[in-house]
């Protein structure tokens, strides 16, 4: 697998932003207010990647614990590609949400209610974006100190 670049993330997050303005611009009308903290799944999800990318990140640089086994690695990267992926697509959607939102709320009290809500979930979104690559990045195994398979002989 290839690590996850922004270049993958950007189209995923922009399709969000697209269907979040326009599902607000057709339907603001007859949905229900947002809450305030919708995003706070996204946070949950972040913190326990950040959780396990630490555990893990230890584990396979062979400081505590026992041993990560390859499988269990690429579960871990697995997670972390589609939360990244998710992340990005919600990221686009508050953010669209927002884009709506934002200049309607000096003329509709309900628009300036929801506001809180779309930077609460941008904010949770980005944050779990983060939290996955962080992931990601902690599953990689350490450089081998060999590149070249010349073994010390001492």
């Amino acid at each position: 697998m290839k690590a996850t670049k922004a270049a993958d993330l950007i189209p995923s997050g922009a399709i969000g932003a697209l269907i979040g303005y326009f599902g607000c611009r057709l339907l603001y009308g007859s949905l229900p207010p947002l809450p305030t903290l919708a995003g706070l799944t996204l946070l949950v999800l972040a913190a326990v990647e950040a959780v396990l990318g630490y555990s893990l990140r230890s584990r396979i640089r062979g400081k505590g614990g026992k041993p990560v086994q390859a499988l269990a690695a690429a579960r871990a990267v697995a997670l972390a590609k589609a939360s990244s992926l998710l992340g990005a697509i919600m990221l686009g959607l508050w953010l669209g949400v927002l884009g709506y939102v934002l200049p309607e709320s000096s003329r509709v009290s309900a628009a300036k209610q929801d506001v809180p809500s779309a930077v609460v979930g941008a904010a949770c979104a980005a944050i779990l974006i983060g939290a996955a690559l962080w992931l990601e990045h902690c599953c990689r195994t350490p450089d081998d100190p060999y590149p070249d398979d010349r073994r010390s002989t001492t």
